[in-house]
């Protein structure tokens, strides 16, 4: 029997079975994060017989897909069910560590699938997903926060164009894991649209919600506001859990003692880029 291991966050987690392996393969984000080491903290194996759904906590569409995360009689479980195709299975017993998986391994289902699982593990640890796109500069991390839409990936690429020296990390799901006292900010496989998959990490200088404005400011938020502008940005699928959701506000607390948040509303331009990160880099 097939089995991978992958290191992301710091963390080992194995993919066991032929099947999912070779499906695995098809997902480009993953191999830059292979690694020798067996030391591993949990496994995505091959199941069967998906145990039933008895309590939906969060259900989303994406595409043609409806999703539904929620618990079953002994776990956590996350269906996947595209239009006119077999839906996919990922699930958790609260007294093991590994999780099953079965179903429809299609790329765009398996690539979420392995998100929200890797995700479910590493909460408890002190780490959590958070959407954004994240700059590096001067080996310090930044993540830009806001509603799909808002230019995050934009604001990025114009940090690249006119700041020397600075470069993208992940542009999507960077993994926050607070290490300790010290947040720091890793790449992932999971990077939106944009292909960048970088086994790397850096201390996380600043958080900056965008909005966007017919003119570029920025302020800081206090620590209320701090955490507002964030557990949005945070997964969705684990907020409606009173146990999940208590391990991201906990990692979240640690951050925002030594993190600053800023709100920055702006245009797309040059001297959005310039405004957000003289205000980061000039504390």
């Amino acid at each position: 029997m097939m089995n991978k291991t992958y290191k992301v966050a710091g963390y080992n987690f194995s993919i066991c079975g032929d099947v999912i392996c070779n499906a695995i393969e098809l997902i480009s984000g993953f191999k830059p994060f292979e690694t020798v080491e067996q030391d591993v903290l949990f496994t995505f194996r091959e199941g069967t017989d998906a145990p039933a759904i008895l309590n939906v906590q969060y259900e989303f569409t994406y595409e043609d897909v409806i999703g539904k995360f929620g618990r079953s009689d002994n776990g956590y479980i996350l269906v996947l069910q595209p239009a006119e195709e077999d839906a996919l299975y990922l699930w958790s017993n609260d007294e093991k560590t590994d999780l099953q998986i079965t179903g429809n391994l299609s790329v765009r289902l398996l690539r979420f699938a392995l998100w929200v699982g890797f995700g479910l593990k590493i909460l408890p640890l002190g780490a959590v997903a958070i959407h954004s796109s994240c700059i590096v500069y001067q080996n310090k991390a930044v993540l830009f926060l806001g509603e799909s839409g808002t230019g995050k990936s934009t604001h990025t690429r114009l940090w690249r164009e006119n700041i020397p020296g600075a470069f993208l990390l992940n542009d999507d799901s960077p993994i926050v894991r607070v290490i300790d006292g010290t947040t720091w900010v890793y790449g992932s496989p999971w990077s939106g649209k944009t292909p960048c998959y970088r086994q790397e990490r850096y201390p996380l200088a600043a958080c900056v919600r965008l909005s966007q404005a017919p003119y570029n400011k920025i302020h800081k938020l206090h620590v209320i506001k701090g955490y507002a502008a964030l557990h949005p940005s945070c997964p969705p699928e684990f907020a409606y859990d009173e146990s999940l959701y208590s391990h991201i506000s906990a990692t979240l607390g640690v951050l925002l003692k030594s993190v600053p948040v800023y709100h920055l509303e702006c245009l797309p331009d040059a001297d959005a880029a310039q405004l957000s990160h003289s205000t980061i880099y000039s504390r």
